[in-house]
């Protein structure tokens, strides 16, 4: 049977990276490579009712070992990497028996994992941690759910003395994109509540997240040879940069916040001198926050409206995801299990809050309580990522504890 780091290991060096600017879906195609190979395996493992649909939603049940009618519950983990850095070859290195001294990463020695800024490598003496080579992010942000979900479920099948009721595995695509249960069937999913395997470091239960939109700005100008520009032009980097540039640095931003503290964070800006345009997200775990701070990009571009009346300055808000903490209530039994599972599997429960979203905010708000569980990723969405092969099978461990514990219940 493979082990938990073989599984890892082979999944991260499969490119998944979602694309938000794609209509399609997946947003992008390479996912299906990993959602195929992950239906092979489910199949493989003796898994029933695996199913792949043209989205690339994989779907499995590991079969009840108990009589009677027991809950149904999920576990979810995304296929896809975040697209803000590279996930193209991803050459993962194995630190084992890890000294406690920083990691320089050969691939470009610039990049440091430096002991001094991620203390909780201070924890990881003599496990084996897992960094990329400082090219490319190594992809535990999903990549560590998929295996711990993986390495669980192969478990399970191999010992049926082990006493649970029917758990169904998930795996989605273009999480990364808040797309990640657009084309879900919470009816064929089928169960009571749902658990991703999302979160960083181990024993970690999140039951909130922040409540997110996303603001798209577009300038048009108007472009000509600059020889012939006075009274003619009008340029749309300006204007949009003079916008950018007003947004608070002091609050409102992920450089200057923390815990519950919401911001406003421009991400990728493109165009020229006749189109420009900004990405921004707005995030806050209050969502009526989100109305104000959609309101203040609305106040910085009024005056410049009125300053270039040739440009056209246009702000849309996408709703992306809203925070989770609203719905987990209608089963309250999700966080009290976890919590129980998380104890029996050695660990002290760390509540928290997470900021950043999940499947599980989409999940909740659709109507299926799903708290977001540890699975090893540390520094999601940068070539500084890491993660353990021992958090991960912690991860394992509550999942096999949660397994039990619902299959308790009638």
């Amino acid at each position: 049977m493979d082990s938990l780091q073989d599984r890892f290991l082979r999944y991260v060096k499969i490119d998944t990276q979602s694309d938000e600017t794609s209509p399609l879906f997946p947003s992008t195609k390479k996912q299906l490579d990993l959602s195929r190979l992950l239906f092979e395996e489910c199949e493989q493992l003796g898994l029933e009712d695996v199913t792949i649909n043209e989205y690339g939603i994989v779907m499995a049940t590991i079969p009840s070992t108990v009589g009677g009618d027991v809950p149904a519950i999920g576990w979810v983990a995304h296929v896809d990497t975040s697209p803000e850095f590279s996930g193209t070859h991803v050459k993962p290195i194995v630190h084992e028996n890890y000294d406690g001294q920083d990691l320089v990463l050969p691939g470009d020695p610039s990049r440091v994992l430096r002991v001094s800024e991620e203390p909780r490598l201070k924890q990881m003496v003599g496990k084996t941690v897992i960094t990329t080579d400082g090219t490319t992010l190594l992809g535990a942000d999903d990549k560590s759910g998929v295996a711990v979900m993986m390495t669980a479920a192969a478990h399970l099948m191999k010992d049926r003395s082990i006493q649970h009721g029917p758990i169904r595995l998930c795996f989605t695509c273009d999480e990364e994109i808040g797309r990640g249960i657009e084309k879900l069937d919470l009816e064929v999913f089928g169960v009571c509540c749902a658990y991703t395997l999302d979160s960083d470091g181990s024993g970690r239960i999140d039951s909130e997240t922040f409540s997110a939109d996303q603001a798209v700005i577009t300038v048009r100008g108007v472009n000509t040879h600059p020889s012939v520009g006075k009274g003619v032009m009008v340029n749309a980097i300006r204007i949009l940069s003079d916008l950018i540039s007003q947004l608070p640095t002091e609050t409102l931003s992920p450089e200057t916040t923390e815990g519950r503290e919401g911001f406003i964070h421009p991400y990728h800006l493109e165009g020229g001198v006749a189109e420009a345009s900004a990405r921004l997200i707005l995030r806050d775990f209050e969502t009526e926050k989100l109305a104000e701070y959609a309101q203040l990009l609305e106040s910085l571009a009024d005056p410049l409206r009125e300053r270039h009346p040739r440009a056209k300055i246009t702000i849309t808000i996408h709703k992306q995801y809203r925070n989770m903490r609203d719905g987990l209530p209608k089963e309250p039994r999700a966080l009290e299990k976890a919590i129980a599972a998380t104890r029996a599997a050695g660990l002290e429960p760390n509540l928290n809050v997470i900021r950043g979203g999940t499947d599980g905010s989409l999940l909740t708000e659709k109507g299926l309580p799903t708290p977001n569980l540890s699975s090893g990723q540390h520094n999601p969405h940068s070539p500084l990522e890491w993660t353990t092969v021992e958090e991960m099978q912690q991860a394992v461990d509550v999942l096999v504890q949660l397994a039990i514990l619902w299959g308790q219940e009638r």
